[in-house]
């Protein structure tokens, strides 16, 4: 008992004297550590903002294996060789404070190599298997439904926990930030119409419509018929449950189908597309402009909602994002989405950030999470709950410090001429 307490010791000594030298610059350090003996690295405030626990003597070999991506950190997290306690926010300010503010030199960065390997292996292969594994061309209609269904196939009963009472799941809308998500959701679904500027007898598609919170208020208030479509089994059925139970079935209905299989002779008056355009990638952004172009009638209008990335970052692969939440996923600048969509014949009326409401957005969905921690996992094991719990943190994070951006576009099908629309937003602001 003596030699395996020693050697206990031994490692709990090792993993501090590491963490001590990857944090020496960051004073004060208003976090704390425990260790998997349940011995403290205390912080050097009066309350720590968040504790990292260790759950055994290999996590920080997995942790910090390969820091070329978020992977390694991401996947130790999920897959509970590590947990956060606290106020998760506060972690990503760290990391951020850590890469920025200290200049590692290559002498500290094999010091620090060294003091790594010494430390015990863990087992990189325990129950490491939910990745997603996705086959044939990328962004081909028969993988990009594994890639949806890989997320959206999560029981919505998971989803409802943490999103608004319509289910959704995208950028919210707030007037003062102080509004519950209920309130800031609804004023998203207003404002889109009121920017479409839908009325009585017009026939509106909803691209990627989620589990049908759009397609309902658009047809309820506005007077629409309104086809929402998406890849996923599980949004199909609840949508479709919800239009039946509001009794609008023969004014809004939801498919089971891709964008580019979409074939309407008659035309569409307006289309939109709300948090699906991070699916189509940067090789079929023609053929996704050009699909939405022959879907309008004559003097159109579309309403394209998607996350974009800061023109200046590059877009990476293999990241904890890409494996473990949007598989394929990819955000463009905003200037390569509105060049993609004039050359297809759009021309762009309009652009509007949101990228503040994204990241209150996401505040709210992970503290509505945590609190419902126990009722999740009567839906989904701890590891899902994991994957969504840092995912949307980290995503908050992207989005408050401009790593993400998320835009509304405007586009018309205006023929070369007048346009047809106001000349000015006004009428998107006086809500009758």
């Amino acid at each position: 008992m003596a030699v395996q307490s020693a050697i206990r010791d031994k490692q709990v000594a090792d993993a501090l004297a590491f963490l001590q030298a990857v944090f020496e610059d960051i004073h004060p350090r208003d976090f704390a550590v425990r260790f998997w003996d349940g011995s403290v690295w205390e912080a050097e405030t009066d309350e720590p903002r968040f504790t990292i626990v260790l759950k055994h003597p290999g996590a920080l070999r997995l942790m910090f294996r390969d820091l070329s991506t978020d992977l390694s950190l991401g996947e130790a997290y999920i897959y509970d060789d590590f947990d956060i306690e606290g106020d998760i926010f506060e972690v990503y300010r760290l990391a951020d404070r850590l890469l920025e503010e200290t200049d590692w030199s290559v002498g500290d960065k094999l010091r620090l190599g060294q003091m790594l390997l010494r430390l015990p292996k863990g087992d990189a292969k325990r129950k490491r298997d939910r990745a997603a594994r996705l086959s044939g061309k990328r962004h081909s209609v028969a993988r990009d439904r594994q890639a949806i269904q890989y997320h959206y196939d999560v029981p919505s009963e998971f989803y409802a926990l943490w999103l608004d009472k319509n289910m959704v799941y995208s950028c919210a809308y707030f007037k003062t930030g102080e509004e519950d998500i209920d309130t800031a959701q609804e004023q998203k679904l207003d404002y889109i119409c009121r920017k479409l500027r839908l009325k009585p007898g017009e026939r509106l598609l909803d691209i990627g419509c989620g589990w049908g919170g759009l397609v309902i208020h658009a047809a309820r208030h506005y007077g629409v018929e309104a086809v929402g479509i998406t890849l996923s089994e599980n949004q199909y059925r609840w949508a479709n449950e919800r239009i039946r139970q509001a009794g609008l079935e023969g004014r809004a209905r939801v498919e089971l189908r891709d964008y580019r299989e979409v074939d309407e002779p008659e035309g569409y008056d307006k289309l939109v597309s709300v948090g699906m355009f991070e699916h189509v990638g940067e090789e079929m952004l023609p053929v996704y402009f050009r699909q939405a172009l022959k879907l309008l009638k004559p003097g159109g209008v579309f309403l394209n909602h998607g996350i974009a990335r800061h023109a200046l970052i590059p877009w990476k692969r293999g990241t904890f994002g890409d494996r473990y939440v949007f598989p394929d996923g990819e955000l463009e600048p905003i200037w390569l989405t509105l060049r993609a969509a004039q050359e297809v014949g759009f021309e762009v009326r309009d652009v509007e950030s949101l990228r503040e409401h994204y990241a209150l957005t996401l505040k709210h969905w992970v503290r509505r999470l945590e609190a419902h921690h126990e009722e999740a996992l009567q839906y989904v094991d701890e590891t899902t709950y994991r994957i969504w719990r840092l995912f949307m943190s980290g995503a908050s994070y992207e989005f408050l410090h401009d790593r993400h951006e998320v835009y509304q576009t405007l586009l018309v099908k205006s023929e070369r001429g007048p346009s047809g629309l106001p000349w000015t937003r006004e009428d998107w602001y006086c809500q009758s």
